[in-house]
């Protein structure tokens, strides 16, 4: 089959230290069935200006695109397929400008993500960290001195009820938990058919007994849990954290959590990261934190990447893909253009 001289680069950050793909390599087959050859771009974050320039299409983990990046841009560039749901990392404004689609996968994240959010509660409730801890380290005598929390007719309160917090409130029906919501972008409508309340943020935070950060990082949202909302919330509560590090502003957690002001938290993303090693939260009897990676099972890197991977074929070859987040783009005469020729190659 003759390869494409369309040119797609993989960023470095979609590949383990070993060199292979997170998502090993039969997705990678798709590229090839449809014609097309991709390259591995070296470490860059941000993304280099050399890349943005002279790519029809990056396949894109974590790694940064800002405005000052696309300084070479010349129009080439297509789309930026984000591995991933959230794309705070990317200057939304900037591409939409310049024409440049930014696709992201949003329904292969939302089972994974609140499988999470669920084993967060779970593991917090039943205090599971220092538990699997007492054995270990001759503390047997002390298994008594930890009760657990139990779930039913606990309040949840979720901060974001798009597809990842609507499917945590279906994993969570078994429970027997009362939920509520708070996202200016739902309705009361919306809430009630999955069988929860909405209220306002600070309501939700005096009212529950475990509260679960489920929405995108961005202006509103940034510190959006900071040291004024987290006194609001029960001495007896948690927080869990699935989203972005910094939607809760990290150095006030600490003092609430080092002060008792609220009882625990349960981290898959801090706000910097990777972290510093020192970082107080890692020696806290009563906080998970993980690598920002909890989704990352083998089904779930899968249909991540097949979609973000089918959003790059579509594009390369004149299609509009399902994904697009940032959909004002899509009347620019850079996305017309190419479009156009499609259908001009295809006629």
């Amino acid at each position: 089959m003759t390869l494409s001289p369309i040119r797609i680069g993989v960023t470095a950050d979609l590949f383990d230290s070993t060199g292979r793909p997170l998502f090993g390599t039969a997705p990678f087959k798709l590229f090839a069935d449809a014609g097309l050859a991709w390259e591995k771009l070296p470490p860059c974050n941000p993304v280099s200006p050399e890349y943005l320039a002279d790519y029809d299409a990056l396949f894109l983990g974590g790694a940064k695109v800002r405005e000052e990046d696309l300084k070479l841009d010349k129009g080439r560039l297509r789309v930026l397929a984000r591995n991933g749901v959230g794309f705070d990392a990317l200057d939304i404004p900037a591409l939409t400008r310049r024409g440049i689609l930014v696709t992201n996968t949003p329904v292969a994240v939302r089972h994974s993500v609140a499988t999470i959010a669920l084993a967060f509660l779970l593991s917090l409730s039943l205090r599971l960290p220092l538990k699997s801890r007492l054995p270990r380290e001759g503390r047997w005598a002390e298994r008594g001195d930890y009760p657990g929390i139990g779930l039913p007719g606990r309040t949840i309160g979720l901060i974001g009820f798009g597809g990842i917090g609507q499917e945590f409130v279906r994993l969570l029906k078994p429970f027997n938990l009362r939920v509520v919501v708070a996202d200016p972008f739902t309705t009361d409508a919306v809430c009630a058919q999955h069988g929860c309340e909405r209220m306002d943020l600070d309501a939700l935070l005096a009212t529950s007994d475990f509260v679960v950060v489920a929405c995108l990082l961005d202006a509103r949202t940034r510190h959006l849990l900071n040291a004024e909302r987290l006194k609001l919330m029960k001495p007896s509560a948690f927080v869990i954290n699935v989203a972005r590090g910094p939607i809760i502003d990290e150095a006030a957690l600490i003092h609430a959590l080092q002060s008792g002001i609220i009882a625990g938290a349960a981290l898959d993303v801090v706000e910097k990261e990777p972290p510093d090693p020192g970082n107080p939260l890692f020696t806290m009897e009563n906080v998970i934190v993980t690598p920002h990676s909890l989704c990352w099972t083998d089904t779930f890197m899968d249909e991540c990447v097949r979609t973000a991977i089918k959003s790059v074929i579509d594009v390369v070859q004149g299609r509009l893909p399902e994904f697009v987040v940032n959909r004002d783009a899509i009347g620019q005469a850079r996305v017309n253009g190419w479009l156009k020729t499609a259908a001009a190659t295809a006629s």
